[in-house]
């Protein structure tokens, strides 16, 4: 496991299988995010309106993982979610929406 996340800059934390992850909304994370899901400000408002589709976490945690190693697959990510149940992973999306809408 990597250095704990850092809840004042936004980050989070994700298990996946048995080592936890730093998700950290950095620019180049939210720029790559960005190009695959479409504009941020829509991905928050989809969140608000409980219309956030699956996939689209999935990709936003797996864009912003930090440090990410070549193992870690974006399936594995997924899983992770599916496995853990959306109960589980809201406190770290509610992290990254947060840093996205408030920034540093």
């Amino acid at each position: 496991m990597s250095a704990a996340a850092n809840s004042l800059r936004g980050e989070a934390e994700l298990r996946v299988g048995d080592r936890t992850y730093v998700l950290r909304p950095s620019f180049a994370a939210l720029v790559a995010a960005e190009a695959e899901l479409g504009p941020l400000f829509a991905l928050v408002e989809r969140a608000a309106d409980g219309r956030l589709g699956l996939g689209e976490l999935a990709s936003l945690f797996w864009h912003c993982v930090r440090d990410r190693p070549e193992a870690l697959t974006r399936e594995a990510v997924g899983e992770a979610v599916v496995t853990q149940g959306l109960a589980a992973v809201t406190p770290a999306l509610r992290a990254l929406l947060g840093q996205i809408l408030a920034g540093r």
